[in-house]
């Protein structure tokens, strides 16, 4: 079994997605980012960096384990399952590099773009329109690789996709316009269609919050 610490973001939708396609037993444990709920101490004890998404894998070789950060989480779940991910080293790497450039590209400039364009107190123009730009100029990346590759990784869809795609298809909510990156929003478009997709980004269930609410959340959105 393994304990999922989550909230609706799209670090916590990539860890979701991963479950359900990998048809792996879970359980949520839903956190309240606006109550604060990622910083108590039994929480920090399992997240020193006190954010989500974080699991416990309870049938891990030498007791229970904790995974933090969404990308190593991605890849230890593609290992434990054997699915999502090459079997051979060079595959291996490549959907490394991948899941590197998405957390320390994709998500941060895209998270960004959305503090200061919708939870920012101040509208400053320099800084959205910059984390705007490098968003897009970082989409255009993928959409250069999606013309010659069907997936992220060639003709497998893996935990790359999954962790690019829970960023990317909100493109929107930072007013982005996808004309001219087609096989960005083909590939985008064909994720969004998988089953275990559509269940994954209903974890947790979302709640209705009004523009308030947001605001106070935004320091754990990302």
């Amino acid at each position: 079994m393994i304990e999922f610490y989550t909230a609706a973001t799209p670090n916590g939708w990539k860890v979701a997605i991963a479950l359900e396609e990998m048809g792996l037993s879970y359980r949520i444990n839903a956190l309240d980012l606006s109550a604060g709920e990622q910083k108590t101490d039994d929480y920090l004890k399992l997240n020193p960096n006190g954010r989500i998404p974080t699991i416990v894998d309870h049938e891990a070789d030498g007791g229970p384990f904790a995974v933090f950060e969404s990308g190593a989480i991605l890849m230890y779940l593609a290992e434990k399952s054997q699915k999502l991910i090459p079997a051979d080293p060079r595959g291996k790497s490549e959907a490394l590099q991948w899941i590197m450039f998405q957390v320390g590209g994709l998500g941060p400039m895209m998270g960004q773009a959305a503090v200061f364009l919708r939870y920012a107190e101040e509208r400053i123009e320099f800084a959205i329109g910059r984390y705007q730009r490098e968003s897009k100029r970082l989409l255009e990346v993928l959409d250069t690789r999606l013309k010659t590759h069907e997936w992220l990784l060639g003709d497998a869809y893996s935990i790359a996709d999954i962790a690019h795609w829970s960023w990317a298809q909100a493109y929107k909510f930072i007013e982005l316009d996808l004309g001219g990156l087609p096989h960005l929003t083909r590939w985008i478009d064909r994720i969004a269609e998988r089953p275990a997709v559509q269940r994954g980004m209903k974890v947790p269930a979302p709640v209705e919050v009004d523009e308030g609410e947001i605001k106070r959340r935004r320091k754990g959105l990302v």
